[in-house]
């Protein structure tokens, strides 16, 4: 199972951005898929998962309204989109595979910047 997270960038606040995942072989089919972000000094937070079964999603409460998971199986990849983006959403965002209904993560893929600032 490979992960690779891209899409971040700098970005004013009440912005939008689209993270990519892109996973490999047929991970989507087995594998539900999380995104996680660790801001400077603090510990990693889990954001969101999308199921591989059913196609179920779960968001954070704070991201809830603003942030949004999505999956293209052709395309082999898991999309996050964020609006409405604050000061406080500046962290490394990753992606990671693991069970199929988001109980938990075993493999990760390096993560992408994203800086939310005036």
């Amino acid at each position: 199972v490979q992960l690779q997270a891209s899409g971040g960038g700098l970005v004013q606040p009440g912005g939008s951005l689209r993270l990519s995942c892109v996973t490999s072989g047929d991970t989507l089919d087995y594998h539900g898929i999380g995104w996680f972000r660790q801001a400077p000094g603090k510990v990693r937070e889990w954001i969101s998962c999308i199921a591989s079964d059913d196609g179920s999603t779960y968001y954070r409460d704070d991201v809830k309204g603003r942030f949004t998971i999505s999956r293209d199986n052709a395309k082999k990849t898991v999309y996050l989109e964020m609006s409405s983006l604050r000061l406080e959403d500046t962290a490394v965002y990753s992606c990671s595979a693991g069970s199929s209904g988001c109980e938990e993560y075993n493999y990760w893929g390096q993560g992408t910047l994203v800086t939310v600032s005036s």
